[in-house]
């Protein structure tokens, strides 16, 4: 767990509890509906979002959350997607809630993923994103992460068409 003190707030950063499923959820979809990305072929109807908890418990996964004062403003995860090279996991599910933006939140979410892939072996990260959502996709060229032709493994996630990876 990870404490941070922001404008005489606290957030704090830890792995994802049962109890987290319902409001992280929201903070996921919410944000698609923002950015107008609630669409098919994305997270916004993936039935996995509504029981991230569960999903997490895979072997080389972790997803964390971001609570402000008790309450989930943001996640994000690492998850070994089915077909990806060896040593490849995916960053999968990183939302913010809309007054958690531009604090800088997202980028240590992001980085505490990457940490948290490296340190178990993971020696690659990749992702898939959408035009939609341009001011993620920029963070993510801004840690590194640079643009693929093409997808990798098998996310079922159709409507994504940016794909980006970073070696750790």
């Amino acid at each position: 767990m990870e404490i941070i003190n922001h404008m005489n707030s606290t957030i704090t950063i830890r792995p994802i509890e049962l109890i987290d499923n319902n409001d992280i959820a929201k903070v996921i979809r919410g944000a698609l509906e923002e950015f107008g990305a609630n669409k098919p072929g994305t997270v916004y109807f993936d039935s996995t979002t509504d029981h991230l908890y569960e999903l997490f418990r895979t072997d080389g996964s972790i997803y964390f959350v971001a609570l402000l004062d008790g309450q989930i403003i943001g996640g994000a995860g690492i998850y070994p997607t089915e077909n990806l090279p060896e040593g490849t996991c995916e960053l999968v599910k990183l939302y913010l809630h809309k007054d958690a933006r531009g604090t800088g939140l997202g980028k240590k979410l992001l980085l505490t993923a990457m940490d948290w892939a490296k340190q178990n072996g993971y020696h690659q990260v990749y992702l898939e994103s959408m035009p939609e959502l341009s001011k993620a996709v920029a963070i993510y060229e801004k840690v590194g992460f640079e643009r693929l032709n093409a997808p990798l493994g098998n996310s079922g996630h159709s409507g994504c068409d940016i794909w980006m990876s970073k070696t750790l």
